[in-house]
């Protein structure tokens, strides 16, 4: 028998990692009541972790704004939002001084000194620093790090419930009144009130191969559009590179022993590919370069090692590998939703976003450094619980149709009743198969896309609508699948609709950035049934010096220019 749970709460945090547990700790902090909800369990589900490095911005360390925003400013090529920049630069210094308070320890060498290390090198200037933890690979030991602020939010009296998956916001006359779950291991329902909502559920991804997120399905952005939320920045993606026969035990395999010679990366033809090039097209911030190598007719790709560094990593000399592990995933800060004031608060009342939901555009148009992504998650996670503590204090008790309810409980439950159609499964393994291919959102091309596009549009109107469940695991695994589909559908259009080349954003037919036309955010939201899409442009102080030459504001060049 299955029973109806209904959680009574000030603020609901969705999604506990990073972001979720600093916007649960902060909130809390204020004395208010927290609830944090995740489909895994909080402390080990999401990007968390699985953290390289964080990246700490300090007067007293030498540390100049100017050339830290300077770096973002070009390597992002320009679409960075410069105040989202300047406030997680700023902001994360006192993040770093909550983390070590509670307990997270960050490597220092022989001399009792915090190790720093920067990227590169890269055509642009570089001048962020990011810290690491013992062999500058879980740069905050990952796990313990993340289990550190589960314990730091159960101390505070944060109340947490894991596995159980939340499926849709409720509204009420205009606003976010809470959200409606399901658990993973039974037939129960949970029914969220709550004054504000923060959504911190990560990027999206569509359940990658060989990569460890593999929860990250965009149940948050999903949620959000499905409200009527304004979104951002769906056609950028992170593209890691990984290995071809064990691709997640490879996984950071490229940034070990990352010194001199130790390692070449070596195309079909053994033509060695610089991998951090200040030369043409394959830059490794971009993330492009084995894609563009595949696309050539060079696969595969070959890692050559030296045999000290083989034999300190226990591997072969050569591994194959492959690129675009991700599947899709965003570049962190990105995509998401979009926060409509400094306290990440959406366009919804009630409703805010933290860390890889919350669309930023700390970095712009490609992940120019190193450690961002943590760094923002703790910041805008702060943020957006402060924010959804003063929207809770003046809110009212959240008042919820129950006929709005009931039907959204039937849509909900809707696969349970079906006793045939399409299993989800099956329809993921289909949108992998259209989304997968290097050639869609890799290597774009809008003539492709448009296919893709049309296949995904009959995913959602012809499948999605079939799919049924024998068991709550398959029923998570429904709204997982939805929430992918509408992710891919939001990815192309996205893609599509951006007629220029620009970071992480490639397409062939238009291989060259177009100033200023596209020195814009591309914005998106349902209206009257219907993903709409439009053009934001960036404040004109922002915008390079249009009078210099193109290769000067641009140092890489795509192939086609």
């Amino acid at each position: 028998m299955s029973l109806e749970h209904i959680v009574d709460t000030d603020v609901l945090v969705i999604g506990g990692g990073m972001a979720g547990c600093f916007a649960a700790i902060k909130a809390k902090e204020r004395g208010v009541d927290v609830t944090l909800v995740d489909k895994g369990y909080v402390g080990k589900s999401g990007s968390s972790p699985w953290p390289h490095s964080y990246c700490v911005f300090n007067p007293e360390w030498g540390h100049k704004l100017d050339a830290w925003m300077d770096q973002i400013n070009v390597g992002g090529e320009y679409l960075n939002n410069r105040e989202w920049t300047e406030i997680v630069f700023k902001e994360s210094y006192s993040r770093y001084q909550d983390l070590v308070s509670w307990g997270v320890e960050f490597l220092k060498d022989e001399n009792g000194e915090l190790i720093k290390t920067k990227p590169g090198p890269f055509p642009f200037p570089t001048s962020c620093e990011a810290l690491l933890t013992e062999g500058g690979e879980g740069a905050l030991k990952g796990k313990k790090t993340a289990m550190i602020l589960r314990k730091q939010a159960i101390a505070r009296g944060v109340k947490i419930l894991d596995r159980i998956m939340v499926t849709d916001l409720l509204k009420q006359d205009g606003r976010v009144v809470g959200a409606i779950g399901i658990p993973l291991d039974n037939l129960d329902l949970y029914v969220f009130k709550a004054k504000a909502t923060v959504i911190s559920t990560g990027a999206a991804g569509f359940r990658p191969y060989g990569w460890p997120i593999y929860n990250l399905t965009g149940d948050g952005m999903a949620m959000a559009y499905r409200a009527g939320v304004e979104m951002l920045g769906t056609e950028f993606l992170d593209t890691h590179s990984t290995r071809a026969d064990y691709p997640a035990y490879g996984l950071y395999l490229g940034r070990r022993g990352n010194k001199g010679e130790t390692r070449r990366l070596i195309n079909a033809e053994s033509k060695k590919l610089t991998i951090y090039p200040k030369g043409p097209y394959t830059l490794k911030s971009y993330s492009l370069n084995i894609e563009f190598e595949a696309h050539a007719g060079q696969a595969p790709l070959i890692w050559k090692m030296d045999a000290a560094l083989a034999k300190q990593l226990g591997e072969d000399r050569e591994i194959n590998i492959v690129g675009g592990s991700p599947g899709g995933m965003s570049i962190h800060t990105t995509e998401g939703i979009w926060p409509i004031n400094t306290k990440c608060a959406s366009s919804l009342p009630g409703l805010y976003a933290a860390g890889d939901s919350c669309g930023t555009m700390l970095v712009g148009a490609v992940y120019s450094g190193v450690g961002f992504a943590y760094a923002g998650a703790s910041v805008t996670g702060t943020r957006a619980g402060l924010g959804a503590v003063e929207h809770a204090l003046q809110a009212k008790k959240p008042i919820i149709d129950e006929e709005k309810l009931k039907i959204l409980k039937a849509s909900m439950r809707a696969p349970l009743k079906r006793k045939g159609g399409f299993t989800p499964r099956w329809v993921t393994q289909v949108l992998q198969n259209i989304m997968f291919p290097y050639y869609i959102l890799f290597i774009k091309h809008g003539k492709r896309m448009e296919a893709a596009l049309t296949l995904v549009e009959f995913l959602r109107d012809h499948l999605i609508p079939k799919m049924y469940a024998k068991d709550p695991h398959e029923l998570r695994l429904a709204h997982e699948t939805k929430n992918m589909v509408l992710n891919a559908e939001m990815k192309l259009r996205s893609s599509l609709f951006r007629t220029e080349s620009r970071g992480c954003h490639y397409r062939e037919d238009y291989p060259r950035r177009d100033d200023p036309a596209w020195l814009a955010w591309v914005k998106l939201k349902e209206e009257n049934g219907r993903m709409k899409l439009w053009k934001d442009p960036i404040p004109k102080e922002w915008w390079p010096d249009l009078s210099k030459p193109y290769k000067e504001k641009y140092l890489v060049k795509f192939p086609g220019e």
